[in-house]
């Protein structure tokens, strides 16, 4: 078998295919991932909870035949649910939980053949951009272990950026996939709005902001992954737009001369203006413009709607109080403000005075604010923008004000990922540039209302224009 740092930076895909030609077997993968994670953790707190037993014996046994069969993954500590198995959400009161259901997500990923190894930290409940849960250690970012991996799937960033696994299951409400996959120079696809079910819970989270997905390394992974991973299951309240095959398919394919329209800053005080993150979408207009594609200085109109985020937090604050509620008749136990961080108490406080007229009324405003967005589509393919406001800052930075700042300060980190949250539209970070002190800032790629292929087909075209998959922190 080749040796652990043969295998450490190889991709899923690459992984799977020496399975296939039986040149390593699921049990060396396997083992590989532990030895790294147990050499790593310590020091990058990416891994909240390990099954290394349960791994091995499963590594070992007839694991389904799937496209990814042997291949090691870490899964979110938040959602993606396993019978019998805890998943805490980054709440300290739910450190000891087993929960008695299977998620769709984690069944797919099972029948795929892919092998949990354990979750990956999360900032509680995910209403963070940075993974420092009051109750577990904080994920530090393998570029630079004083800096944050974004949130709230900054574990599974961390440990895929670091070589612990070469994917990781992850979520996305509000940018929780590509915040962490531009702080720790990953590739972070968010699907369109009901490609992957949310089955059996929740039955809408966020509105229909919430989906699953995954951090890759590479595009052909990102793809793949998504394959597996959107199966379709009935009873779902959303369901995308049939694509016209396989994601993995469309990487390498020719996307044609696209319309892209470039944004490099914010509009309004609210939002950070970092200059790193204008170079970087300078970088892709360049990359854009010399693979033929039209570039222009253009977006929505309604794109920094200042109402846009008061009735998207609307949302959040209900969602979290409906959340710690079914999360209290699980404990059969109330969950006290002290056991919790003062952002998530705000927000409850916040859900429980909300009237359902105040909530119907965020509902439809967003409702109608996306029918404005998804305007500009009309003549353009893509959108550019920085994926953060600025690149991850020091671990500690979010909360360093105190509580009342602590929102502000989220909320000007990102500027450009909820909106796609709150339109259903499929959106992609990738790597394409690093700061001077070596951290990378990922730049964001939006498309159509379910157009991940179209996504997919230019993101690899810039990974093969400006490669970044053999680009590692210096662990």
């Amino acid at each position: 078998m080749p040796c652990v740092t043969d295998l450490t930076w190889l991709d899923a895909t690459a992984q799977a295919g020496l399975v296939r030609r039986g040149e390593v077997s699921p049990i060396d993968l396997v083992a590989a991932a532990i030895g790294r994670i147990e050499a790593l953790n310590p020091r990058l707190g990416a891994v909240v909870r390990t099954r290394f037993d349960q791994a091995r014996a499963e590594a070992a046994s007839a694991l389904p035949d799937g496209p990814f069969r042997g291949v090691p993954i870490l899964l979110k500590d938040l959602g993606c649910l396993v019978a019998g198995e805890v998943t805490a959400a980054g709440l300290g009161p739910l450190r000891d939980l087993p929960w008695p259901v299977t998620s769709n997500v984690a069944r797919q990923l099972r029948a795929a053949g892919f092998v949990s190894l354990g979750r990956t930290s999360v900032p509680e409940l995910g209403t963070s951009v940075t993974t420092e849960p009051k109750s577990f250690p904080p994920a530090r970012n393998p570029w630079h272990p004083g800096h944050s991996t974004g949130g709230s799937s900054g574990g599974s960033a961390g440990a895929v950026a670091s070589g612990m696994v070469p994917v990781a299951q992850a979520a996305d409400g509000g940018g929780s996939i590509r915040i962490p996959a531009s702080a720790c120079g990953l590739v972070g696809l968010k699907p369109t709005r009901g490609r992957i079910g949310q089955g059996p819970l929740p039955g809408d989270g966020w509105a229909g902001g919430l989906t699953d997905g995954a951090l890759t390394r590479t595009v052909r992974d990102a793809a793949s992954v998504l394959d597996v991973m959107s199966a379709r299951v009935p009873g779902e309240p959303y369901y995308a737009p049939p694509l016209p095959g396989p994601l993995a398919a469309e990487v390498g394919a020719d996307p044609g001369r696209l319309r892209a329209g470039l944004v490099s800053r914010p509009v309004g005080e609210l939002y950070a203006d970092d200059p790193d993150c204008r170079e970087a979408v300078a970088v892709a207009g360049r990359l854009l413009e010399s693979l033929g594609h039209h570039v222009e200085e253009s977006a929505p109109a309604a794109m920094f709607e200042p109402m846009f985020a008061r009735h998207f937090n609307t949302i959040i604050a209900a969602d979290t109080e409906t959340t710690f509620k079914a999360f209290e008749r699980a404990l059969g136990a109330p969950i006290a403000d002290g056991d919790i961080e003062p952002r998530n108490a705000h927000y409850r406080r916040t859900g429980q005075a909300l009237t359902a007229v105040a909530y119907l009324q965020a509902r439809q405003w967003l409702g109608t604010w996306s029918r404005r967005m998804a305007d500009w589509w009309t003549g353009h393919d893509l959108l550019v923008t920085p994926t953060a406001g600025a690149p991850p800052p020091e671990l500690g930075w979010f909360t360093a004000a105190g509580p009342r700042q602590e929102g502000p300060r989220i909320a000007g980190f990102m500027p450009y990922t909820a909106q796609f949250n709150a339109t259903g539209q499929p959106a992609v970070s990738v790597p394409l540039h690093w700061t001077a002190g070596g951290l990378p800032v990922g730049v964001q790629l939006a498309a159509a209302y379910g157009r991940e292929d179209l996504l997919v087909r230019v993101a690899s075209q810039l990974e093969q224009a400006a490669p970044w998959a053999d680009r590692h922190p210096p662990l």
